[in-house]
């Protein structure tokens, strides 16, 4: 049996000491990490998969390709844009999963204040399937009030970019 992988976790980001964080996940057969990671990786496709994603944009430059260390800026579930970096970016290669990860911050007053980490891991696996594996861990009074929402936004609005993801990959497979 194979180990799969896991997403790395900066210690301030641990799961299970911060106020709230989602997992979701999903394999999908037909599909390699190939097919998925330009859309994962080039933000000009969010919008089009994902409908809880808008106003990207790079202050700095650069885009809409994620790169390493690179600044950006999106809204999502309702919140003004969130100042986002690339902390992790490994691009797909033989024999290792792709990964991708970023903060999104928003610092405003004590209860507004939000960090997070958004974590993605893909991985081929035997048999001709894929592994898409999206978790955040977040920091703030917002994420402990997510928290306790139910049904829990965060894990729903994540698992609509896994299945965007999917949809557009398998719609434009070669």
């Amino acid at each position: 049996m194979a180990t799969q992988s896991a997403i790395h976790w900066p210690e301030k980001y641990t799961p299970g000491f911060t106020d709230n964080f989602v997992s979701n996940e999903i394999i999908v057969k037909g599909l390699s990490v190939n097919d998925i990671w330009p859309y994962l990786a080039n933000t000009a496709h969010w919008t089009k998969y994902y409908k809880n994603a808008s106003d990207i944009t790079f202050p700095r430059g650069g885009g809409p390709e994620l790169a390493a260390d690179l600044d950006f800026s999106f809204s999502t579930f309702g919140f003004p844009p969130l100042a986002a970096k690339v902390v992790e970016f490994v691009a797909p290669a033989k024999g290792q999963a792709a990964r991708l990860s970023w903060t999104a911050k928003q610092d405003r007053s004590p209860e507004e204040k939000l960090d997070v980490l958004h974590a993605w891991l893909l991985e081929d696996l035997d048999g001709g399937r894929v592994r898409i594996l999206t978790q955040e861990s977040q920091i703030g009074k917002p994420a402990a009030d997510l928290a306790k929402a139910n049904p829990n936004p965060m894990l729903n609005g994540h698992q609509d970019w896994l299945n965007g993801l999917r949809e557009i990959a398998l719609k434009n497979k070669l």
